[in-house]
């Protein structure tokens, strides 16, 4: 079993920048491929990013790209997501993901991932 909790959403303007961080607890985290998901209201979970186990591989949303920075520290068992340049599009509640892998690949579909946080929510205003 892993736990996890995310902090550090919140009211932004746009054009301005948030970090994320997902905390884990219970099982060795450096074994866990991480991702980023986000909901807005009324509309389906989506995949933001998604980290490899040892933190060399990371993959992003077309949305995100060039914006948001996920990162990782196995020595904290903590992911971070930076988000900057948020746009009101951004708005919504995010949610980290872990899943145990044996690869140090990184994981894009939801399906994919078995242990999920609570979700932060993050709101853009123009």
């Amino acid at each position: 079993q892993v736990q996890l909790v995310e902090s550090g959403g919140g009211l932004v303007q746009a054009g301005g920048s948030l970090r994320l961080s997902c905390a884990a607890t219970g099982r060795t985290f450096s074994n866990y491929a991480m991702g980023w998901f986000r909901q807005a209201p009324g509309k389906e979970r989506d995949f933001v990013a998604a980290i490899s186990r040892s933190g060399g591989g990371t993959y992003y949303s077309d949305s995100v790209k060039g914006r948001f920075t996920i990162s990782r520290d196995n020595a904290k068992n903590t992911v971070y997501l930076q988000m900057n340049s948020l746009k009101p599009e951004d708005t919504a509640d995010y949610y980290c993901a872990a899943v145990f892998k044996y690869s140090d690949n990184y994981y894009l579909q939801a399906y994919e991932y078995n242990y999920w946080g609570q979700g932060t929510q993050v709101t853009v205003s123009s």
